[in-house]
């Protein structure tokens, strides 16, 4: 055991090994987020940029706001690829090199 801080103790584990669904599904919930979040930025400056240069919305306008659900998905399905090779990675080279110390605080 190590040495208690602040009235909790530290106690180290090695991570080992990743369960590969488990990372992909969260990466991809992860990277959908954020795939929404560049989703919004994208649909908005097209509509501010519509408005500014024409003066009126077109059918660029119309067409960026499916953004708002393509990159979401687009982002999701990447970022659930991702995390499957990371895993699998993850768990080759482990085995190989011992893993990843945590500090887990109890």
């Amino acid at each position: 055991m190590w040495p208690e801080i602040k009235g909790k103790s530290k106690v180290m584990a090695k991570l080992k090994k990743i369960k590969i669904l488990s990372l992909a599904k969260l990466q991809g919930i992860l990277f959908a987020y954020v795939g929404l979040l560049c989703g919004i930025l994208y649909s908005f400056s097209g509509f501010i940029y519509d408005l500014v240069t024409t003066g009126s919305l077109n059918l660029g306008t119309a067409l960026a706001f499916f953004a708002l659900i393509g990159m979401p998905l687009l982002f999701a399905s990447f970022g659930f690829v991702a995390g499957l090779i990371l895993a699998v990675l993850y768990n080759l080279f482990s085995g190989w090199f011992g893993g990843v110390d945590i500090d887990l605080a109890q």
